[in-house]
């Protein structure tokens, strides 16, 4: 399944991964030592603390901070260069994942967006899609 990650909602991704991996709501609510009425609550929230994220992701043995991170590589403005100044890791948008290839790829398959409309949308450069539909492209 292809995920768009235009619009995320992190309390009902978990709840779809608690599902998928067949956890036991008690063994989620020992985990965290919360009542169930409280995970509840986290299926429904649209945003969760990264510390509790960060657990999640290890309970469920599932990475939810590639999906921001997937948004920001779709989504964020180009950077025009690296900021100096900063001892935080630097990091280039233009990393790509598998997914988001196939992501991207299925929106041209299906016809759902022109190759214009994805170079112009989420600025990827014209010699890299071509670059991406001679590799990845089985059509």
């Amino acid at each position: 399944m292809i995920f768009e990650s235009k619009n995320i909602h992190m309390g009902s991704l978990i709840k779809r991964r608690m599902e998928e991996s067949g956890i036991q709501t008690g063994r989620i609510c020992s985990f965290f030592k919360q009542t169930e009425a409280e995970i509840q609550q986290v299926y429904t929230s649209k945003s969760l603390d990264t510390d509790l994220l960060l657990k999640w992701c290890k309970l469920l043995e599932y990475d939810f901070f590639r999906i921001y991170s997937q948004h920001l590589i779709l989504y964020s403005p180009p950077t025009k260069q690296i900021q100096t100044g900063t001892t935080l890791p630097q990091f280039r948008k233009n990393i790509y994942t598998k997914e988001i290839i196939d992501y991207i790829l299925d929106l041209i398959q299906t016809g759902e967006k022109t190759k214009k409309q994805v170079m112009e949308e989420y600025k990827i450069p014209k010699t890299t899609l071509y670059k991406w539909l001679s590799k990845y492209d089985n059509s």
